[in-house]
This record gives structure tokens, sequence and C-alpha cells, in this order.
């Protein structure tokens, strides 16, 4: 093409191409595999994929590259690729012709740009499944700054997003601690099986107490355990110098303090008990869910009515709101009702710490509610006003996740009822250990809620900045909040 002129208006064909080269797929892991299934919506990154397609090669991306999901476009799947891989047909991989004309970052955040998604979704084929047209998105016109002008847009946004997925990855770290001592205490029953293969050994009371605390801090497994001399004399030998060695620190939680491992160590059973529906620590009981929280539904008042809505105050939520999170807290709704528009809710206003469950199309959104608010039809919702615990209950719903889908039903989508989601067996243990277990995962929780409010002002300022930046509006030389970030 003719000689570049920086700070004017060019199609994306004369500086972009799509990336057609192949890999091939044994090259190609889960962990590098991106699909429209495992690149997270709102621009919120990858997650490693479930499995790999049955084809002998991938669209080969490269680092520096920006994928876009070209199936419902409106979901803002993009993602600037941070490592090498393979892509299926439906990514549209993205690439600078050259980086020295259009840089790299910016590109990324062109194609983040709402004006963008907006572009592709008034252009897209199809009604069931619209798919970006990829003729007309190279027809897509933008203002071309300079190279270093792109360059230092680039880098201030990419320093915004590096601070987002830092917090979305410490909230991660946190949520899957919590869900690990959730299994070994509740559903592996690891601190009391530790006690019984020592006791079974010949270990006194304070070997079972040294056992127990070395499988909580994770210093050692059940069946290694199992593989130690017989005697006290070599349990000693072998679990004190592993209990001395601290659990990672991990999201800024450390765990665990000495005093702190030896008080819940002492709090789990050294034996289990039979019961209609397995073992059990001593002292334990199964229940159901039903009989442990107080589980209610919602519903949505006439949206003819503006008197419901307009000038309404009182968070709302459908399950569309809990589509793209990240972490299992929701801070903020898609729209507010009245105080006459609660009056038809008879579920009413539901206290913060509800665990909420969505029960259809699909099953299995979870979030504990930090607002106080109100729900439609579309949840499950569980008050936590008995012995479990908010953080106990939502941790217990993801394990179980499988067999309440099981226990949906429906022709057109999937619904569990309330009747059917009550009977769902659920192991309550002895108070003092829930305590253990809520102090330890709230304050988890409460982190995970400072990083999603942070990740929303960051989200927010980026989104503000980003369509000024690439209209020329705005200068990163202008803009005192984003020097502040």
């Amino acid at each position: 093409m003719s000689k570049i002129i920086f700070n004017r208006e060019y199609e994306l064909s004369e500086l972009v191409s799509f990336v057609g080269e192949k890999i091939e797929a044994e090259q190609v892991t889960t962990n590098t595999y991106i699909s429209t299934d495992n690149m997270l919506v709102d621009r919120g990154g990858v997650e490693p994929a479930s499995k790999l397609p049955s084809v002998n090669r991938f669209n080969h991306f490269k680092i520096g590259d920006t994928l876009f999901s070209n199936i419902r476009t409106y979901f803002r799947k993009v993602w600037l690729a941070d490592f090498e891989g393979g892509a299926s047909a439906d990514v549209l991989i993205f690439r600078t012709d050259d980086d020295k004309v259009l840089d790299p970052y910016y590109l990324y955040f062109l194609l983040s740009n709402e004006d963008f998604v907006n572009y592709t979704v008034l252009t897209a084929k199809g009604a069931k499944m619209p798919r970006g047209d990829k003729a007309a998105i190279m027809q897509y016109k933008f203002l071309l700054p300079g190279i270093d002008k792109q360059r230092e847009i680039g880098l201030k946004l990419l320093d915004i997003n590096k601070k987002i997925q830092l917090n979305r990855q410490t909230n991660q770290t946190l949520e899957h601690i919590a869900q690990a001592i959730f299994k070994s205490w509740f559903v592996d029953f690891e601190p009391t099986r530790a006690k019984i293969i020592i006791k079974q050994k010949g270990g006194n009371e304070l070997a079972q107490e040294l056992a127990a605390q070395a499988v909580i801090c994770g210093a050692i497994t059940l069946h290694k355990l199992a593989e130690l001399e017989e005697g006290l004399c070599g349990i000693e030998k072998e679990l004190h110098p592993l209990i001395t060695k601290r659990f990672p620190n991990k999201g800024g939680v450390d765990l665990w303090q000495p005093q702190q491992l030896a008080a819940i160590a002492a709090l789990f059973p050294n034996s289990l008990v039979d019961s209609e529906l397995g073992d059990v620590p001593e002292g334990w009981a199964w229940s159901e869910i039903g009989d442990e929280v107080t589980v209610v539904g919602g519903g949505t008042p006439s949206t003819k009515n503006i008197d419901f809505w307009e000038g309404g105050n009182i968070h709302w939520t459908t399950p569309k709101d809990m589509s793209n999170l990240a972490d299992k807290v929701l801070l903020e709704t898609g729209r507010k009702i009245t105080k006459a528009g609660l009056a038809k809710i008879s579920s009413g206003l539901l206290p913060k710490e509800t665990v909420l469950m969505s029960s259809r199309a699909p099953v299995g959104y979870l979030a504990i509610a930090k607002v106080p608010l109100a729900i439609n039809q579309g949840y499950i919702a569980m008050k936590c006003d008995a012995e479990l615990s908010p953080e106990y209950v939502v941790q217990w719903a993801e394990l179980v996740m499988d067999e309440i889908k099981q226990r949906a039903s429906g022709t057109t989508f999937a619904e569990i009822s309330k009747k059917n989601f009550k009977v769902i067996p659920i192991v309550v243990p002895n108070e003092k250990v829930m305590g253990e277990y809520t102090k330890i995962t709230s304050a988890f929780y409460s982190k995970i809620t400072e990083g999603v409010r942070e990740i929303n002002e960051l989200t927010d300022i980026r989104d503000a900045l980003l369509p000024k930046f690439l209209s020329g509006e705005l200068t990163t030389a202008t803009t005192e909040k984003a020097n502040h970030v």
C-alpha cells in the first residue's frame, strides 16, 4: 500500500490480517488450546480447555496476537495472547502486518473497544448463533495515531489490565484454597481419617493430633501417612519436621499459625460412625439442605408498571448478573426496583450473605450476595440463618453441582425446583469445626470482595479511557486519573 500517514482513518484490512497458518494438533495441549468455550466473557481472559477436539491441525496463534470469539460477539470475548498455541475456527486471530505501523497492544485495545464490538454485532450473520462477518469486520474504520502514541496508550491500558488480572488471580487462589479445605474436612474427612490411621498403628493421642495437624496444613497426604513407620517414636520423628514447615502464604492469607493448627486438629474426632448416607465423623450428622437453610425463590414485578422500576434503588438480580462473574460474590445488579416492585416478590428483600444459585438456563451459577437484594424466578436462594455459614454452603453447592444438575428437569431448558433441591444431602459438622472453617474462609471472601471492588473500579476507568484514547479525544498526558491508577 502507499506510504502510511498517521492520524488519519484506515480500514482494518489495510493494516491487519487474519491468521491462517496452522499448528499440528500434537503440539497443542488443553492449556494452549483456545476456543470460544474457554474464552471468558467481557475481556476476562482465558482458562484451560476441558478437552481437545479430534482434528489434525488448529489455527496457529502467537504471543501478541489478538484472539476474538466470532460467535455471539456481544459477549466481548477478546484476549491478547501471552503464550503460543492453537485456536478453533470460531476464534478469529488478528495480527498486525507491521508492528512499526500498528502496535499489537494498540490493536488489542482497538478490538476490545465497545464501538468495534457493536460493529461486529450489527454486521453479524445468523439468528440463532450469530457470527461476525469477516469481510465486514475487515472494513471497520479507525483512527491511526503515531506509533509512539499507540505504544504509550497500549502500555497505559495494559498496565490497568495487569492490575485487574492480578486481582482475579488472587481471588481465584483464595477460592481454590476455600474449596480444598472444604473437600478435605467435610467430604474426605481427612483430619479424622489421619487420626484413625495413627490410632490403628498404636499411636497415642499426641501422635493422632500431630497426624491431623500434618494433614490439615498440607504437609502430608493420607497415603504417605499410612506408610510411616509404626509406633509412636517413628510417627513423631516423621511428623514434627513436616509440621514446623509453615503452609505456604496464599493470596495474602497466612496459613497456618501453630497454635491455630493445633486447636483446629483437636476439634476433629478420631472415629467415623455408620449412617444411612455413609460414614461421618463421630458427633457429626447427615441432613438435607432444605432443613439447614431457608430456601426461597423470586419473581419479576410487571415491567409494564413503571412505578415498580422507575427511580428504584433496591438491587434486583437475574442469573444474567452472574453469567460473567469470575468470583463467587455479587456486589452489583443489572437493574433496580422500587419498594412497590419489591412488594410483588414473595421472598422480599434478601439479606447480605444470602447464597444465590441459578436454577434454570443454565443451572449452577453461584455467588454470595454482598448487598441486600431481591431475586427473579431464575434463582434458588439460600438464607443461612441456622448453623451452616454462607461460605460453607456455597462450597458445598459447588462440589455437589453434578447432583444438583441431575435433579433438574425440563424439555425446553433444564430447571431444578425448590422441592427437588431441598432434599439433597449435606453433612452438618460440629459447631466448633464449622466456626473455624467460617473464620478462615470469611477472611478469604472479605479479600475477594475487596478485590472485586477494585476490579470494578479499574474496569470502569479503563472502559472510560479506552474510547477517548482511540478517538484522539484524550492523550495519556492529559489523563491525571489514569496516571494515578
